[in-house]
């Protein structure tokens, strides 16, 4: 079955060269001037099969996760998965097997049929199974723009790891991931006291207090834009408390003394 190295063309010994070359070779063939615009799926895969494979610390969880999944012989784990929809286990294991094969659409399509957020993943797989899953699935989500889904399942992820480190070295491409998702993405999505309950669920991650500081500033100008100036100044002065220089802290304590003045 069709794995990451089988759509470079490589075998499970490539060299982080042999990977480098193989997707420069793919990706001409895949070029629109070449292929046409009904190459860009293939060109989607490919690309992520690159970023994972040229990434030590990502191909050793991917490889790890992939050869419990795949087996050798008659047996077909897809097809078993699917016999029993209403198996939560082998539901939630066929939304890692999809992830694992660059099948997103059919693993979200599962992921939603099961409730999306309200499917307990973490109940039905492996804990390393359900981190490395999530952090797909999240990544996926964020693809299609569903902000507040890929928050949810990141900030889990953090809170897991700081009980358990897995992730380790890799916790700071996940924490990026997550902090990234709030600083550009979040705030457009959801609407103002949804924003401010996704920055106090950071407040409890245990972030440096620079970050806490930021996120304050968030939340008090989100405050602020509801009409609740006396929570805005509260949550202000936390975040001066936090760190006295946040960058913040000048357009925010002007704004906070023009809407005094209006009032």
């Amino acid at each position: 079955m069709e794995n990451y190295y089988t759509l470079l063309g490589l075998t499970e010994n490539a060299t982080a060269k042999d990977i480098k070359r193989a997707f420069r070779e793919h990706a001409k063939k895949l070029h629109p001037d070449i292929a046409g615009n009904a190459a860009g799926g293939a060109m989607r895969k490919l690309l992520c099969a690159y970023e994972i494979l040229s990434d030590p610390d990502r191909r050793y969880k991917y490889d790890r996760a992939y050869a419990r999944f795949v087996t050798r012989g008659a047996f077909d784990y897809r097809t078993w998965l699917k016999e029993d929809p209403e198996d939560p286990v082998r539901q939630a294991k066929l939304v890692f097997f999809h992830l694992l094969h660059l099948e997103e659409e059919e693993a979200l399509a599962v992921w939603r049929a099961r409730g999306g957020l309200d499917f307990p993943l973490e109940k039905y797989l492996d804990r390393e199974d359900w981190m490395d899953c999530v952090f797909i699935l999240a990544e996926e989500l964020e693809k299609r723009q569903c902000y507040y889904e890929a928050f949810v399942l990141l900030a889990a992820l953090i809170r897991e790891e700081r009980r358990r480190p897995y992730f380790r070295h890799f916790t700071a491409d996940v924490e990026f991931a997550l902090k990234e998702l709030v600083r550009l993405r979040l705030k457009s999505a959801v609407d103002g006291e949804t924003y401010v309950e996704c920055l106090e669920t950071l407040l409890e991650l245990g972030f440096p207090p620079k970050d806490e500081a930021r996120w304050m500033c968030f939340i008090a100008e989100t405050l602020m834009r509801m009409g609740e100036l006396g929570g805005a100044e509260a949550v202000f002065r936390e975040a001066l408390k936090r760190d006295p220089g946040v960058r913040s802290t000048v357009s925010l304590r002007r704004k906070l003394n023009l809407q005094k003045l209006a009032d």
